[in-house]
């Protein structure tokens, strides 16, 4: 019975010490990117009815719509496992294909301009505010991400994570980050009529 009461401060320090940061963060950090795939994914679910919706109205701006379907299958055949948040490249890879369905997208919603009946469709309005919602979810989610990688990051260079680290979680590494993809990033796009 002594025994047992004398565990009691030493669980108690033990919990209120840190030793569970760790993992929790890593933890914070794979839903972080989950819900990121998970904003992906639903980006990609809404395309097709977009495509279907301006093929209607826009037969004649193929090459625009294929570059979008060819950007969603190249997305959708990447084989995403959790394992592509501690593998640097792989990252690098999925955002690369994330761009270039944003960048078709982006084409897509120019012919949308050039052509005032597919504007006035309220199927294609709809689909539109969706995936203009979708887009902020995105990044949303990788800002939720970023700031997962950072805290887990910064536990484990720091006393006491790092102490924990070296004596129990040793095996889980540093994370990476998102970074731009895109050349000149930082500088807002030119919009002209």
């Amino acid at each position: 019975m002594k025994k047992v009461l004398m565990m009691i401060p030493v669980l108690v320090l033990l919990t209120s010490c840190g030793i569970n940061n760790i993992p929790t963060f890593d933890e914070k950090v794979k839903a972080g990117w989950g819900q990121v795939e998970n904003q992906y994914q639903r980006r990609a679910d809404l395309i097709p009815n977009l495509v279907e919706t301006v093929k209607g109205f826009a037969a004649q701006e193929k090459e625009t719509l294929t570059a979008v379907v060819e950007a969603r299958s190249k997305v959708s055949s990447m084989q995403v496992s959790p394992d592509i948040i501690n593998d640097p490249a792989k990252l690098q890879q999925f955002e690369q294909a994330q761009q270039q369905l944003s960048g078709a997208l982006s084409r897509l919603m120019v012919v949308v301009e050039r052509y005032p009946d597919l504007k006035s469709n309220q199927n294609f309005l709809a689909l539109q505010s969706q995936l203009e919602g979708t887009e902020n979810r995105i990044s949303v989610a990788r800002r939720d991400y970023i700031l997962a990688v950072e805290q887990y990051n910064t536990e484990i260079r720091t006393f006491p994570g790092r102490f924990w680290h070296s004596m129990m979680y040793s095996e889980m590494q540093v994370r990476e980050t998102f970074k731009a993809t895109t050349a000149n990033a930082e500088q807002a796009p030119a919009v002209k009529f």
